[in-house]
C-alpha cells in the first residue's frame, strides 16, 4: 500500500485522516481513505454514491468518531482520484457494474492490512448502495448494513423504462457507450446547479462543503454517467432483485423529498429483510450524511445503535416487529 494524495483541509474530518492507493485484482487503482481515533470499537466502511470521494465524507467520519468508531471511504474506479477508464475524464463510466465487486475486495484486504478495528460495519449511501448489497449478499465480512437512500431502483417514468434500457445497450453495441446520458452533461452537478432547487440536500452549509471541495480540488469532480454506466446499473439493479438478502441485522433510510431513487424499490428490499429496518425522513432530500444537523444526528444516532448492538438489535426489531 502506497501513501495517497489526501485533502485534509476541505474535508472536515477527525484528525490523522489519510489515503492510500490500492490496485485492484484487475489493475485499476482506487483510493482509499481512514480516520482511526483511538479506542475504536469497530470501522464504519462508508461506500459512496457516484461521483463522491474520500474527502466528501470527512464529517460523516467526524460523526461515527464522536459515537466511537473509525471510518473509511473509497474513490470507486471512475470517479475521485481513482483511475478513469475513458480520455474524457469527466464521463462517468464503468464497462460492468460488477467490477466495483473487485474495488470492494481491495478495500476489504486494505483494511485488514491497517488492522482497523473489527467488527467491520457497512455503510452504503446511493450507488454505494447497491455496490454493498452485492458485496453483503456474496458474503462480505460486515456485521451489519446500513444504507442511505441506496439505488436499488432510478426514478425513470415507466413509459420510459423499456426505452433506457434499449437505447443505452444499443448504444454500447454500435460504439456510443461513453456518450453522456441523456439530461446530463461534463459539469458536477453541485458545481453546475444553484443551492436553490438542488435534489441532495437542504443544508446550505453542507451544499456550500460540497462547492469548497471541488472548487479547491477539481481533479475529485466528476460529471454525468456514460450511457454504458446507465445500462450496466439498470442490469445491476435487476440482478440484486433476485438475490436472496443477507441475514444480518439491516438499516434503510430514505428522503421524503428523494427525486432520484426510487424508494418503493427500497421498500420492497427491506420488507424482504428479516429483521430489517426502513425508515422515511421529512424534509430531507438524496444525500441524508450531508443533510440538516438534526437529520444527520438521527440518522448517524440510528445506525450507531446497530452497530453497537449487532446481532442483539436484529433480535429486538423482530420482537417489536
Amino acid at each position: 500500500m502506497e501513501s495517497a494524495p489526501f485533502f485534509a483541509e476541505v474535508a472536515d474530518g477527525p484528525d490523522g485522516g489519510a489515503a492510500w492507493w490500492l490496485t485492484a485484482s484487475d489493475g485499476v487503482r482506487v483510493r482509499m481513505g481512514a480516520w482511526m481515533p483511538e479506542d475504536a470499537r469497530g470501522t464504519v466502511l462508508f461506500f459512496p454514491g457516484r461521483t463522491e470521494y474520500v474527502e466528501k465524507y470527512g464529517r460523516a467520519a467526524a460523526d461515527m468518531a464522536a459515537r466511537g468508531y473509525a471510518s473509511v471511504a473509497v474513490d470507486w474506479r471512475g470517479q475521485g482520484l481513482a483511475d478513469r477508464p475513458l480520455p474524457d475524464r469527466s464521463s462517468g463510466h464503468v464497462n460492468d457494474f460488477t467490477e466495483y465487486q473487485l474495488d470492494v475486495h481491495a478495500v476489504l484486504a486494505a483494511a485488514d492490512a491497517l488492522s482497523l478495528p473489527k467488527p467491520f460495519h457497512l455503510a452504503g449511501h446511493s450507488m454505494g448502495g447497491a455496490i454493498g448489497l452485492r458485496a453483503v449478499v456474496e458474503g462480505a465480512p460486515f456485521e451489519t448494513a446500513a444504507f442511505s437512500a441506496p439505488m436499488w431502483g432510478i426514478i425513470i417514468k415507466p413509459f420510459m423504462r423499456p426505452f433506457a434500457r434499449a437505447v443505452t445497450g444499443a448504444a454500447g453495441n454500435f460504439g456510443f457507450g461513453h456518450k453522456y446520458a441523456p439530461g446530463t452533461e461534463a459539469q458536477t452537478y453541485v458545481l453546475a446547479e444553484p443551492f436553490e432547487g438542488n435534489k441532495l440536500t437542504r443544508d446550505r452549509d453542507m451544499y456550500d462543503y460540497m462547492q469548497r471541495q471541488l472548487r479547491a480540488h477539481p481533479e475529485l469532480a466528476l460529471g454525468g454517467p456514460s450511457l454504458t454506466w446507465v445500462h450496466e446499473a439498470l442490469k445491476e439493479l435487476r440482478a440484486l432483485r433476485a438475490m436472496p438478502l443477507p441475514k444480518i441485522p439491516g438499516y434503510c433510510a430514505v428522503g421524503g423529498a428523494e427525486r432520484i431513487v426510487d424508494a418503493n424499490e427500497m421498500r420492497a428490499v427491506m420488507a424482504r429483510w428479516q429483521g430489517g429496518v426502513f425508515e422515511t425522513y421529512p424534509g430531507s432530500e438524496h444525500e441524508i450524511l450531508m443533510e440538516t444537523p438534526e437529520i444527520r444526528a438521527r440518522f448517524f444516532d440510528a445506525i450507531t445503535a446497530m452497530f453497537d448492538n449487532g446481532h442483539a438489535w436484529d433480535a429486538q426489531v423482530s420482537t417489536a416487529c
